[in-house]
């Protein structure tokens, strides 16, 4: 069976990307909800909603299996959804868990005791929605003490990715890591939380400078998808093709993803 990939937008897609290098013969079914996008400007029902009912769409698909491959809704919904919503025989993944146990340098679902870290300061950047729900910090308390988290809203870097306007982008990301380091001068880690970010990780990385360690989500992802599905081997399949949809006209996202990722990437609408 297809793995379902879902995001607000085309963000996601650097996920999908890593995915499909790191298990080239699995099949990806991903959908945008580019008619609602961006997510991390809405409130939690809202979120909650949309979710959900892109989620069920999915599983129309065949797709059992769904990563949340938007930190919003992962930070959001997702576990709200695993507690109160999710069929027994679905399963849904965020993307925040595989990025904090990379930071504190857990093998995957290492359910033991929080412990000490290296990294004592990470810079967290994430929309405004994540950084209100304060999901990173719960999670990192999971596994982590004695680290300091300093997270910093970045409004309208989606908005200009998703309206194709890199050049803008780029600029916002200098002025929030701008005001993050006034807050935070020395972070030992930075977190790009939000599947969007990593097409900007260079720009992040001149601006926060070469000493701090910049994370993004996708090969991490891939990796931690890679060891689920090898103990959930009834997740795994082919018996569907893998596709790109969105709620948004499929031509204009189409153009948008295309330019994202480098290379032709062809949505069908919902």
């Amino acid at each position: 069976m297809p793995v379902g990939i879902f995001d607000s937008g085309i963000g996601g897609l650097t996920v999908q990307q890593a995915i499909a290098a790191r298990l080239p013969d699995q099949p990806l079914v991903y959908l945008g909800d580019n008619l609602h996008a961006p997510y991390g400007v809405r409130d939690a029902e809202q979120i909650f909603e949309f979710t959900c009912q892109h989620t069920e769409r999915l599983w129309e698909e065949g797709c059992d299996l769904v990563i949340l491959a938007c930190n919003t809704a992962s930070a959001v919904a997702l576990k709200r959804m695993q507690e109160t919503w999710l069929p027994k025989n679905k399963r849904v993944l965020g993307v925040f868990v595989p990025l904090i146990e990379a930071v504190t340098e857990r093998n995957w679902g290492d359910a033991s005791p929080p412990r000490e870290v290296a990294v004592d300061q990470v810079a967290l950047f994430a929309t405004p929605a994540t950084v209100a729900s304060r999901a990173f910090q719960r999670e990192l308390a999971f596994r982590a003490i004695g680290v300091d988290v300093e997270a910093q809203p970045c409004g309208g870097v989606v908005d200009a990715l998703e309206q194709d306007d890199f050049e803008l982008a780029a600029e916002l990301v200098r002025s929030h890591v701008a005001a993050l380091l006034r807050r935070m001068p020395k972070p030992r880690a930075a977190v790009l939380g939000c599947t969007h970010y990593p097409i900007l990780k260079d720009v992040f990385q001149d601006a926060l400078g070469p000493e701090v360690d910049v994370y993004s989500q996708g090969t991490i992802v891939a990796e931690s998808l890679a060891d689920y599905l090898q103990r959930h081997p009834e997740m795994v399949g082919a018996d569907r093709p893998g596709r790109f949809l969105t709620t948004g006209d499929p031509k204009v996202v189409s153009k948008a993803a295309s330019h994202f990722v480098g290379k032709p990437v062809v949505f069908n609408a919902v």
